[in-house]
């Protein structure tokens, strides 16, 4: 029974179509706002996990599957095997923003950032309240060397949730930082 429901989550992706994703909008419009009333970084991180759990949430069981195979492979660090899975999971649900988000992040843990900017666009216009593929455009264009445009895609994550570690880039100083005032 279990090798059975197995195969059938290996191959539902060939045979099924993808539900549509269902619309988190409101819902992660409502953490939006949860983040920038948080009183202090833990409550603030708390609304960050709940974002995350709004986008790892797939349109179905099949699609979910293939999700936690692809971070299983992540974590890993089987790099080659989380793009297969991320591959599998865009061929089979090209509506779901979190497998181009997720193989996006392989893309610049490799070094590919020209393709991980790829997926984030992808990301983010399938659900432009994705604060975590926001803040990941913000990194990548800054390795392209891009940092006006990296600053104000990092200024947007932040407002959005300003909980994030990467906020501190913002730094006068920091790499996305304005710059000192010339004496």
């Amino acid at each position: 029974m279990k090798l059975m429901f197995i195969l059938a989550v290996i191959a539902a992706p060939a045979f099924a179509e993808c539900p549509k994703p269902e619309d988190t909008s409101a819902e992660l419009l409502n953490l939006i706002a949860k983040a920038n009333a948080a009183p202090d970084m833990n409550a603030g991180r708390r609304v960050s996990d709940e974002m995350w759990q709004v986008w790892l949430r797939a349109p179905d069981e099949a699609a979910q599957e293939v999700l936690k195979a692809g971070m299983g492979r992540r974590d890993a660090y089987d790099f080659v095997g989380a793009i297969t899975e991320y591959d599998r999971l865009i061929d089979y649900c090209p509506t779901y923003a979190e497998g181009y988000n997720q193989r996006a992040y392989i893309h610049f843990l490799r070094g590919d950032h020209a393709n991980a900017l790829v997926d984030l666009d992808a990301a983010l216009v399938l659900q432009p309240h994705h604060v975590a593929a926001q803040s990941g455009r913000a990194l990548t264009l800054m390795n392209l060397g891009r940092l006006e445009e990296a600053r104000a895609q990092l200024l947007i994550a932040v407002e959005n949730n300003p909980w994030l570690s990467e906020a501190a880039l913002l730094a006068e100083g920091a790499p996305l930082g304005l710059k000192g005032k010339d004496i």
